[in-house]
């Protein structure tokens, strides 16, 4: 592979059909690529993870995806409310997820730490009542 290749995604708000189908991708796109099965783990998990939060957060937003031939980058960025306390919300268990999404099975707290725990570098970026840009960094190989 030369160069990079950047991959665009919009992802709609409170749409629980839909949420996964960009991270989904991703982890095709990089199999196909031929990417090592950890580094596709790892991209589809925190991904996955980060693409969950803004639907039941953030009304949804965009994620960046930037693949080169050492690391796989992936911003995403979203004009929900902020995260109050980053430390807190990092803490395994520790969720503000309506009932409502609790009941689909979703909103059990681990999101920002396993986004942590299968990347190679995890920046989060929030200002309450702006929104939140969350930056995922895996390596290659």
């Amino acid at each position: 592979m030369t160069g990079k290749i950047h991959l665009n995604y919009v992802i709609p708000g409170d749409d629980f059909t839909r949420a996964g189908e960009a991270s989904g991708e991703v982890k095709k796109k990089l199999k196909q690529m031929g990417v090592s099965p950890e580094a596709v783990r790892k991209v589809a998990i925190s991904m996955y993870e980060g693409e969950i939060n803004m639907v039941i957060h953030a009304n949804g937003g965009t994620i960046d995806v930037d693949i080169s031939t050492t690391d796989i980058t992936i911003v995403l960025k979203d004009n929900g409310p902020g995260i109050k306390d980053v430390a807190l919300a990092m803490q395994a268990g520790y969720s503000t997820a309506p009932d409502k999404v609790r009941a689909l099975g979703f909103g059990a707290g681990m999101g920002l730490p396993n986004m942590k725990k299968y990347s190679d570098n995890l920046i989060i970026d929030t200002k309450l009542g702006y929104g939140t840009t969350v930056t995922i960094v895996v390596k290659i190989g």
